[in-house]
């Protein structure tokens, strides 16, 4: 009998997979349909302040338009903490958002500010007035294409449309405090801060076209809407934050004028060392020189 030797098993071989690398990928917030009532409500007394600031400029009461700013701002910033905390951020919720922020942040500042203002420059005050009117709209509008389209980032780009209303009402309520001096102040203010407004009552005009290209240009602005106050802080933050309310609260105006103005002049102070440091490094990468690429060509067609 022959000898059958067995046949060998066939050894499977052993293919390891190689590890799938994860990519990180942040998902945007799933927009609901419907609408929310609570949410809804916020973004309406937006809406409603803007109006009764627009008629409070009509009839020359500035203060009293810039309040009404001051509480669209208020609504503005509870309605988008209302929808995350409760879940209801839905796509009827943005869309009525940014046409209250049209009103209340674009026609609304540009009203008051044209009336106090831009009316005595003619039709040039008009096509200021109109521009920032504009570039609001378009802020919100890529605002809003960026928001359906996915993309999430940690900051805004482009100037915010309140923060550049923010400037324009805390100027208006730090400018009226020069009034008669015959008439006492109910609130402290800071001397020198006060010294700088007519100056700034003069180059306002300019100030206004300069916030209407930050809102549409694509310099990042930090975020604090995904800042979360239960989270451990350190203790710096937290007295920062006591002196910041007690400034408030002495000098109301005054503060509130600074905190916009130094949010909106941040865009710029940190992108032109970002654009000098870019193009220092794109000079120091030093590209092959002609005659090295055209010798390894020559080599490849010899073989």
């Amino acid at each position: 009998m022959r000898n059958v030797l067995p046949k060998k098993k066939k050894e499977k071989k052993l293919r390891f997979k190689k590890p799938r690398q994860r990519k990180v990928v942040i998902k945007k917030e799933e927009l609901k349909k419907g609408i929310y009532i609570i949410p809804s409500l916020f973004t309406s007394g937006n809406m409603c302040f803007g109006i009764l600031s627009i008629l409070s400029s009509i009839d020359g009461q500035f203060i009293n338009a810039a309040w009404f700013l001051i509480g669209a701002l208020a609504c503005d910033i509870l309605d988008g903490r209302i929808a995350r905390m409760t879940k209801t951020t839905s796509d009827f919720g943005m869309q009525l958002d940014s046409l209250s922020d049209l009103i209340s942040f674009g026609a609304a500042p540009a009203m008051m500010v044209y009336m106090l203002v831009l009316n005595t420059m003619g039709k040039i005050g008009v096509a200021i007035a109109v521009l920032f009117v504009l570039c609001s709209a378009l802020r919100l509008a890529r605002f809003n294409v960026l928001a359906q389209s996915g993309e999430v980032h940690k900051h805004f780009v482009g100037l915010p449309t309140p923060a550049s209303a923010g400037v324009i009402i805390s100027f208006v309520l730090s400018y009226e405090l020069l009034g008669p001096a015959e008439v006492p102040l109910d609130v402290k203010t800071i001397p020198i801060l006060m010294t700088l407004m007519p100056t700034f009552f003069k180059i306002m005009p300019i100030v206004i076209v300069v916030l209407s290209f930050l809102m549409v240009s694509n310099i990042p602005y930090m975020s604090f809407k995904r800042i979360k106050l239960s989270r451990v802080r350190t203790i710096e933050l937290l007295a920062l934050l006591i002196v910041l309310i007690i400034l408030i609260v002495v000098y109301p105006q005054n503060i509130f004028f600074i905190i916009f103005f130094v949010y909106a002049a941040s865009g710029i102070i940190f992108s032109v060392p970002r654009f000098f440091i870019k193009r220092i490094l794109k000079q120091n990468v030093n590209p092959l020189p002609k005659e090295d690429s055209s010798a390894e060509k020559a080599e490849e067609n010899d073989v």
